[in-house]
């Protein structure tokens, strides 16, 4: 394990320090049990980066020069093993076009992952399990797990999900910020088209047991998190949500929702985007500064250096003309704390949505980590809870899913 070849290089013992819920822990303690932990993230959207023309995963890049927050050279400064790489698919038309391309572009994401990694393979390893996690983490390699968000992709051929399954997906969120074909979103202008699942939704949760996947609530409505929960006969994760209680926001989940999900064995990881953390006023001139913005200079992925630059500056001039208040670390850890207190620190994780949107002041990239171990130390929270918080209670979770899988019913 990490923690083992971590105390062999160091030269310590393995047995649970005496600081560990000591409120005067210091950095140098904090960095030693978050380095013994399997520091994992459920929500990357780095794959979004992949065919970026120059653009290398084992080069160290910069949020603000370049707009990239994960990278393998920040990965080993902030600690982190490794977490879910995330297909990503923006919902589109939903006719027979635009559920053709949204299919289409699902496969090509799948491949961009798949290719980065047989790229770096004495970096990174697809991991399947559990128990791949530990084994991976154990080689001093980062591990990649494959999650889907927006399941847009199956909508002209659910079939597929078991080829994804096959290429490697292990967790499947339903929605992103409008209803598809499968339930409903929080964040629809249009409204609930569902009231929860869909009857292919439905469907949907029990392949999606049968394969084997973690179902992610995250983005969904509270009705299909309510139907989710009572319909999946493994637990389930929201892996990149945030406290309503802190915030009230249709994106973020009420506490008596947190406690069922935790009744339930479930694990709610913790989402740093600034826009469901605190209230960010609605500026109309603003919002379509950027909008314009995006259209001139098209996706992401399209990008090459002379137009991130270009992107960035104009992008600047937008936030000077028209300012909105920032979210920081202390915005972050309000909500993570809350949540913490009402689920219990078993049923808690970290899904920041890196590369998504995610990152606030003093937590701008990956690299910043430790400064979560430091200050769950220092409110009192044990090293076992820090584990357990990093990556324990997600593979709970994940060897539950594995189990029920292999359950077969009875005849």
């Amino acid at each position: 394990m990490k923690q083992c070849v971590l105390a062999i290089a160091l030269g310590v013992s393995l047995a649970a320090p005496t600081w560990a819920a000591d409120k005067g822990v210091t950095p140098a303690q904090a960095r030693q049990i978050h380095e013994s932990a399997l520091v994992l993230d459920t929500h990357l959207d780095t794959p979004a980066n992949f065919q970026r023309p120059g653009w290398s995963i084992r080069d160290r890049h910069d949020h603000e020069g370049d707009q990239s927050q994960v990278d393998l050279p920040r990965m080993k400064e902030g600690g982190l093993d490794g977490g879910f790489w995330v297909i990503y698919t923006e919902q589109g038309a939903r006719d027979e076009a635009g559920n053709r391309e949204a299919r289409d572009h699902g496969l090509v994401r799948l491949t961009e992952i798949r290719e980065m990694l047989a790229a770096n393979a004495a970096d990174f390893e697809l991991a399947l399990s559990a128990a791949d996690a530990e084994r991976i983490a154990a080689s001093g390699k980062r591990m990649s797990f494959i999650s889907m968000e927006n399941a847009s992709p199956l909508a002209s051929d659910p079939s597929l999900l078991e080829l994804y399954q096959k290429l490697g997906l292990r967790m499947l969120g339903v929605t992103h910020v409008k209803n598809n074909d499968f339930g409903d979103s929080s964040t629809d202008a249009a409204g609930p088209q569902w009231n929860g699942l869909s009857p292919k939704g439905k469907t949907l949760v029990a392949d999606a047991n049968r394969l084997g996947l973690i179902l992610d609530a995250s983005h969904a409505s509270d009705l299909v998190f309510d139907q989710l929960l009572e319909l999946s006969k493994a637990p389930i994760v929201l892996s990149h949500t945030s406290a309503d209680a802190v915030f009230d926001h249709p994106r973020n989940i009420d506490d008596a929702r947190i406690r069922k999900l935790a009744a339930k064995g479930g694990v709610i990881h913790v989402n740093a985007y600034g826009g469901y953390l605190i209230s960010i006023p609605k500026n109309p001139e603003r919002e379509a500064a950027l909008d314009a913005l995006s259209e001139k200079y098209g996706d992401e992925s399209g990008r090459d250096d002379a137009k991130i630059q270009a992107y960035l500056k104009e992008r600047s001039e937008i936030d000077q003309r028209f300012p909105v208040p920032k979210a920081t670390f202390e915005d972050y850890m309000r909500h993570l704390l809350h949540i913490l207190k009402v689920a219990g620190p078993e049923h808690v994780g970290i899904g920041a949505d890196w590369d998504g949107g995610g990152g606030v002041e003093g937590l701008e990239d990956v690299s910043a980590l430790p400064r979560i171990t430091e200050r769950l130390l220092k409110e009192g929270y044990t090293e076992a809870d820090v584990h357990a918080i990093w990556g324990g209670n997600l593979l709970r979770v994940m060897r539950a899913v594995e189990a029920a899988a292999q359950t077969k019913p009875k005849q």
